[in-house]
């Protein structure tokens, strides 16, 4: 097998140049909640730091909101949704402004890219191509949609004419992951718009200020009317408070099983509300020894789990791989990790930024311990990276574990971290078995020549989504999401709109 040295995109190759001077003057000043148009105090003004994970440094300030916050936040995307101009905005206008949104975004890209990478520890690049360009995208492609899902003429018998209606669901709380803060704003807030709901947004703690940031550009803008969109900041406990509001009627969380189903049961022991979950997972690759293209295989799969520091949900963390080519598999992942560089996001030589926190990268390394006591065989990796200028920052080392058994603490938990579990596999039945036997299913993949054995075992894969050839293809046309504990509901795709609307059906008599 050919040696394939790890390729990286030099940083500011096809990008523009971050904005670290703009950045450090924006930071300077202590944010505040955005409710009904306004940027205002919260009731008692507790200031939140949120720390650079590269640095170990306060990166800056923002008001935590109360619960009487989010009740402002709440009654002012009510009054917009019931009585406020928003219902009589066209459809057409509604598309104009989620096109303008998109345009604000990519005028703004290296702001919002540069907050993204200070405050959540990924590179520069990564959250330039992927995370903010996305962003812009995805609300692009909803701001087309605005006119295109609505109802149906029902053939009931007898003399009545029946049809239904797409109505919006009404008051959306939106609470956002720390991993893709501003990409994950934007999968929840631009379908919901273009419905003609209203929105309070709940930010992660730890990733705030490009939602910040983004609210005050649209804010400069003037493109919403007040309250259609309201911005609270601060811990989780907001979050479940939005989740019992009763004048809340839909939540879409992104983030741990755990708090998903605490979520569920804020609702259940409220109004009922709507509940759109993205959760947790432990996907599944697996490599066939009759796969077209190996090193193929091999490179797509370590990026597909590395990059983004491995804080993904739907990253292939478990790899099974057949016993003819384990060998081999196990050697080239070796490789490209060891020959990975974690580092500073904005320095060109990076291939990996800081873990969010120091709290999330102290988990990742007790998970590694665990591998290591359970018997799981190290290839690479296993440690805190603190060399150079690294000392201060959250930085784990790609980590592989190779003789896996799924059974393990690492194989079964979620440790969303740069950790990879390989595990070997004699037959397809067997690796059908071991992908499946997990809590989770969100994604998984296959990479084989046979199309027969793509379809035969992609069928039965219990995930939402199944990649064939080639791991992580994404695209707003088709939906994501999982089964099992990996979530209700999807997003993406017209399946988002259904999850931002709700059906009536009228009857009329001749």
């Amino acid at each position: 097998m050919g040696e394939r040295k790890v390729t990286q995109v030099k940083l500011f190759e096809g990008v523009e140049q971050p904005r670290l001077s703009w950045a450090k003057e924006w930071l300077k000043e202590t944010k505040k909640l955005y409710i009904d148009g306004e940027w205002v105090n919260s009731v008692k003004g507790e200031v939140v730091e949120s720390i650079n994970p590269a640095t170990g440094e306060i990166l800056g300030t923002f008001q935590s909101a109360e619960k009487e916050d989010v009740d402002r936040a709440v009654k002012a995307a009510r009054q917009a949704f019931d009585v406020g101009p928003w219902q009589e905005v066209s459809r057409k206008e509604r598309a104009k402004i989620l096109r303008s949104i998109s345009e604000l975004i990519r005028k703004h890209q290296a702001e919002l890219a540069t907050l993204e990478a200070l405050d959540n520890g990924k590179l520069y690049t990564e959250a330039y191509r992927d995370d903010v360009q996305e962003a812009a995208d995805i609300f692009e492609y909803y701001a087309g949609w605005t006119d295109k899902y609505y109802g149906e003429n029902n053939p009931v018998e007898g003399n009545f004419l029946s049809f239904t209606t797409r109505d919006p669901v009404g008051v959306c709380g939106q609470i956002v992951p720390f991993n893709f803060p501003l990409d994950m704003a934007a999968w929840k807030l631009a379908p919901a718009l273009a419905m003609g709901n209203t929105v309070v947004l709940k930010p992660s703690s730890q990733t705030s200020f490009s939602a910040i940031r983004f609210f005050e550009l649209i804010d400069e803008a003037k493109l919403l009317p007040k309250g259609v969109i309201n911005l609270v900041l601060g811990r989780g406990s907001i979050g479940s408070y939005i989740s019992q509001h009763m004048g809340v009627d839909k939540v879409s969380f992104t983030g741990s099983t755990a708090v998903g189903k605490q979520l569920v049961r804020d609702s259940a022991d409220s109004n009922l509300k709507l509940v759109t979950l993205e959760l947790g997972g432990k996907s599944p690759n697996i490599i066939f020894s009759d796969v077209h293209d190996l090193d193929g295989a091999i490179e797509r799969s370590f990026y597909a789990l590395f990059t983004h520091k491995g804080e993904k949900c739907s990253a292939p963390t478990r790899l099974l791989v057949e016993r003819a080519i384990y060998d081999q598999v196990v050697e080239k992942m070796a490789h490209y990790a060891n020959s990975y560089k974690c580092g500073n996001p904005f320095d060109p030589e990076s291939h990996q930024g800081a873990q969010i926190s120091k709290s999330h990268m102290e988990s990742i390394l007790n998970y590694i311990e665990i591998g290591k006591k359970e018997g799981a065989r190290l290839v690479a990796g296993g440690y805190r990276d603190m060399s150079g200028e690294n000392e201060k920052g959250c930085f784990v080392r790609p980590t592989i574990f190779a003789d896996v058994d799924n059974k393990m603490t690492i194989a079964q938990e979620e440790i969303f971290g740069p950790v990879l579990c390989i595990i070997p596999f004699d037959t397809e039945e067997e690796a059908i078995a071991i992908a499946n036997d997990t809590i989770y299913g969100l994604a998984a993949g296959l990479w084989t020549n046979d199309v027969a054995r793509a379809n035969r075992v992609a069928r039965k894969l219990q995930a939402g989504m199944v990649f064939i050839n080639k791991y992580g293809c994404y695209d707003f046309a088709s939906p994501f999401g999982g089964w099992k504990q990996s979530g209700w509901g999807k997003e993406y795709a017209i399946h988002s709109l259904q999850s931002y609307t709700k059906t009536k059906a009228i009857w009329m008599a001749y």
